[in-house]
């Protein structure tokens, strides 16, 4: 373990979908939640509401929910470029990036989650639970864009499952 690298991971996922419907998923609440929240709330760097169906742009700031989860997050997007890439920051201080490519007849979804704290309740909480999280929810965005079924647990009586 001495070599493992604490303060970062990355994920890859191929989904057979359009880049520009993935990006939708990213960027609207109403596609995020879909796959990934309960609610996902975002205003302007203004400080508006943005709509439901309108996709985000950068210096948003969001507030998060999931299903069966008594946690929520909020950030700020740090950039979002309209087409193939975007970054926030998620869990305090860290920075989530997802880059899309298209590769043949799929998109390529690549996470990253960086600048993750070295003390040991972020080791637990955020590397190793937010790298389990992840991997999750990109299955989810997977199976959800490409057969339409949602795999989260969205009964909050049922807790410590993996689809929580």
């Amino acid at each position: 373990m001495d070599k493992f690298d604490w303060t970062q991971f990355s994920k890859r996922i191929f989904i057979k979908a359009d880049l520009s419907s993935v990006y939708n998923t990213w960027t609207k609440s109403q596609e995020l939640e879909k796959w990934f929240l309960s609610k996902a709330r975002f205003k302007s760097k203004d400080g508006k509401e943005i709509s439901l169906s309108e996709n985000i742009t950068s210096e948003s700031t969001y507030n998060w929910r999931w299903f069966a989860q008594n946690h929520y997050e909020e950030g700020i997007v740090k950039e979002a470029n309209g087409i193939d890439y975007l970054e926030f920051t998620f869990a305090g201080n860290c920075t989530v990036k997802v880059h899309l490519s298209k590769v043949k007849d799929q998109t390529l979804v690549e996470l990253s989650q960086t600048e993750i704290p070295l003390d040991n309740n972020s080791k637990e909480n955020i590397r190793l639970g937010c790298a389990f999280g992840w991997t999750f929810y990109l299955l989810n965005l997977k199976s959800v864009l490409e057969g339409g079924l949602d795999l989260r647990n969205k009964d909050t009586e049922l807790k410590g499952v993996v689809n929580n």
